[in-house]
Formats: structure tokens, sequence, C-alpha cells
């Protein structure tokens, strides 16, 4: 295999791993998680919330992972559990540079004879967005916290609405594959 080809190969790879979803969660061990059948959505106060178009979207990503782990969204108050997300947008700033050319060493005795030089430097930045999205669960009676699942790069505002919906989809399975948690005896 050429050198070029063992970079290029070495870079997707790495670009593919730098883009992953990044997925934590943590939760409250004395909590029973088989007790929790319903939920019902609230809004986190004083956060800043996405347009109606993306609140949307998350909110139909979370609903379908909770569905899959068999609790059943209601708008009753007296539900299992409250579910609010928080998302939030950040940027990074890339900037990517190389050489294209040729030089010509030194010559006899160490001096430049009739060298010859040239190249160009090229160099792009561009702003990486970088979606977060923490998830909550709270027990509605104690309106004690007893799951939050944090995950990045979930939110791109600047993919289309069918990419956007793929992408949470994606993170969310992510996020929720480990609910509930396994707690050790």
């Amino acid at each position: 295999m050429s050198k070029r080809l063992a970079f290029a190969a070495a870079f997707i790879l790495l670009a593919a791993v730098a883009s992953a979803q990044d997925v934590s969660y943590n939760f409250d061990q004395k909590a029973d998680f088989t007790k929790y059948k319903t939920y019902k959505w609230v809004t986190a106060k004083d956060a800043e919330q996405p347009d109606a178009l993306v609140a949307k979207q998350i909110a139909e990503a979370i609903d379908k992972q909770l569905a899959t782990k068999g609790l059943t969204k209601t708008d009753n108050d007296k539900a299992d559990l409250y579910v609010v997300y928080q998302a939030g947008v950040t940027k990074e700033k890339e900037v990517t540079s190389f050489t294209s050319g040729y030089g010509m060493g030194p010559g006899w005795g160490g001096r430049y004879y009739g060298g010859y030089g040239g190249g160009t430097t090229t160099a792009t930045s561009a702003t990486i967005y970088i979606g977060a999205l923490a998830v909550d669960l709270y027990e509605v009676p104690t309106k004690q916290l007893v799951w939050r699942g944090l995950a990045s790069k979930q939110l791109d505002m600047k993919a289309s609405p069918e990419k956007r919906q793929k992408n949470l989809d994606k993170g969310m399975a992510k996020l929720f594959k480990n609910y509930p948690p396994k707690v050790k005896k």
C-alpha cells in the first residue's frame, strides 16, 4: 500500500472517530427503575430552548427511545417521571493547512548553486458546531433527579432536517442504551 493511500485511510478513520457522538450517564443507585412506567414532559426553567422545530425533533427522538424501554408518555400529573432536556450548541474553530510545492537542497560545499524552490502553503478554517444535549429524568413524587444522560455532537444546525433527525435518533439510541441502569447489589 502506498504511503498516500495509508495516510488517506488513517485520516478517514481519525475523522470518523473524531465525529462520533459521545454519551455518558449517571443515576441514583438507590432508585427503583422497575417502578417507572409513565413519563411527562416538562420544560427546564430558565434554560435556553431551541426553536420549535428542533425542539420537536429532540422530543421525538427521546420519545422513541423511552417507548422502547417500556415507558408510556402521558400528560397526566401523576406520571412516574418528569423528562426534561436542555440543548446547547457550541462552536469550535478548526484550522487545516498544508504545503505543496518543491524545493532543492544545498549544492556542492553546502551552498545553493542555481537552486530553485517554490511552493504554496494553504490554510483553511471552518467553524464546527458541536451540539450537546442533556436529558434528565426526575421521580415525580420526590422531585429528585434519578437519571441524567449527556450526549455531545447531537445537534448540527447546518444539517438538513432529515440528517438532523437521523443524528438525533442515533445519538439518543446510544444514550439510552444503558437505561434502565443495572444496579449492582
